[in-house]
């Protein structure tokens, strides 16, 4: 962790940046979810790799289609895409960078940062965990996911099922009206039968995938 090292202590080892978001997520989970769950995956990457270093978190994103929530912090797609394209150009002195992302609402401008960085040459990644498409926001998953990493932020007497629509036929009225306009409530996706073990399992099976993406990085970036 890079917090807990100075310059002089930073050897040429691949940058793993957790991106998340401040956003609602329904009435039984907090703000950081997003956030939370991309630390959480990044620091299990550290434990495995001593050649990675993670970098503090970038709590902001593009969180626009949740705005009809109060509390709902968002930077937007062009500034989103601007720290994540300058936070790639200074990082020079590492062996590379992976962009860890546990909000899809930052899927269009960390691709087109993505793009930006590469075409100027630099070794700049991307990874997002992927979940059902009918379960997407503060559902099953992310529910499991937060009762296996800090059981005491989840509301469970609060929970509540939305919309279960696969996110493919949402998309267009959510583009539209934002989450607000497709569920009430901000869930998309059903909570109910979420558990801790569900929960591991699947931060596993998220682990698992990012390590083997590193794996991959790592081994091109010494091509």
């Amino acid at each position: 962790m890079m917090k807990d090292h100075t310059w002089t202590e930073l050897t040429p080892r691949l940058l793993v940046v957790p991106l998340g978001a401040t956003e609602q997520h329904g009435p039984h989970l907090p703000f950081t979810v997003d956030t939370e769950i991309a630390v959480a995956l990044c620091e299990s990457l550290a434990r495995q790799r001593n050649d990675v270093v993670v970098a503090p978190a970038l709590p902001y994103g593009s969180s626009g289609e949740h705005a009809g929530f109060p509390g709902t912090l968002s930077i937007g797609q062009e500034a989103t895409e601007t720290v994540l394209v300058e936070l790639g150009r200074s990082a020079g002195a590492f062996a590379g960078v992976l962009l860890v992302c546990a909000h899809g609402g930052n899927a269009g401008p960390l691709g087109r940062a993505v793009a930006k960085l590469r075409y100027e040459g630099r070794s700049v990644r991307a990874w997002s965990p992927r979940g059902p498409s009918e379960d997407s926001h503060a559902g099953r998953t992310e529910t499991s996911v937060m009762l296996a990493l800090r059981p005491e932020a989840v509301r469970l007497d609060k929970l509540e099922t939305g919309n279960t629509t696969p996110l493919p036929d949402l998309i267009d009225p959510l583009r539209a009206g934002g989450v607000r306009a497709v569920s009430p409530n901000g869930v998309l996706g059903d909570p109910f039968g979420a558990n801790a073990k569900e929960g591991r399992e699947i931060l596993h099976g998220w682990g698992k995938s990012l390590l083997n993406s590193v794996a991959a990085l790592a081994a091109d970036v010494m091509m």
